[in-house]
């Protein structure tokens, strides 16, 4: 399928009490095939043994693997000041505009115009008051490597940095302003391909100044994991070589 052209994608609406959940049912795995909120308690999944790991980041995530599914469970949780008084509460100003149900919407989007992003597979919104609190879960892509690991390892190529350059590219091109993209937002499979992941607070807008703002905060990021290693990992070469792939692909007429 190809990027802009694509069917409206899949999505089921269950509301119980103060929850909405929403959910794709074509990736439910063996599980049922209506959502339950015991999907987002992750007691849920540990009294299943089913839990295979965590990973660090903006919120808390569990991997989930079990009954020939494998998924990644985040947890909204706050960064910065506010997190000390409001933890993982954030302000209601509607079930559209709360961050699990917006960016089960975007993933879902963006997948459906055949960018390489994680499968979306549930996301709840709880309301309560004048806050919520929300969750997410997608599919879990195997044995991929994050852009922070690969510069570590120094596993990247010419090639690489040029196809990255495509990646990036290939998300302005729809559109996608990428609320945070950095070197842990970005996966590196065994077969060379690239995904990108975390599209909290992103949105779809006509490319403008913001493409130049995404761009900067990747090349902060990247230099970021760099200069903390002892030997460089990460040159003015590889960045050429980013922009390259970038133009090539954003440049080009639709």
């Amino acid at each position: 399928m190809s990027e802009g052209q694509s069917p409206e994608p899949p999505c089921v609406r269950v509301e119980t009490g103060d929850a909405v959940m929403l959910y794709d049912p074509s990736h439910g795995g063996n599980l049922s095939a209506v959502v339950s909120s015991e999907w987002f308690d992750p007691a849920y999944w540990e009294s299943r043994s089913a839990i295979a790991g965590s990973a660090a980041g903006r919120g808390s995530t569990i991997f989930i693997e079990t009954d020939g599914i494998a998924w990644a469970l985040r947890h909204y949780q706050r960064g910065g000041f506010l997190a000390r008084r409001l933890g993982d509460r954030y302000f209601d100003r509607g079930e559209a505009t709360s961050r699990p149900i917006a960016e089960f919407h975007l993933t879902q989007r963006l997948r459906h115009l055949g960018l390489p992003v994680p499968k979306v597979v549930a996301a709840r919104y709880v309301r309560r008051g004048w806050f919520y609190r929300g969750d997410l879960i997608t599919e879990r892509i195997a044995d991929v490597s994050t852009l922070a690991m690969r510069i570590v390892a120094l596993d990247l190529r010419d090639e690489d940095w040029y196809s990255l350059g495509q990646l990036v590219a290939r998300f302005h091109r729809v559109g996608l302003d990428h609320a945070d993209l950095n070197a842990h937002n970005i996966l590196h499979g065994p077969d060379g391909r690239w995904w990108m992941i975390d599209f909290d607070r992103g949105r779809l807008r006509k490319r403008g100044l913001w493409c130049d703002a995404n761009l900067v905060r990747l090349r902060r990021s990247i230099l970021k994991v760099g200069d903390a290693l002892p030997q460089r990992r990460f040159d003015e070469r590889d960045w050429s070589q980013l922009l390259t792939g970038y133009r090539d692909i954003v440049n080009v007429s639709p």
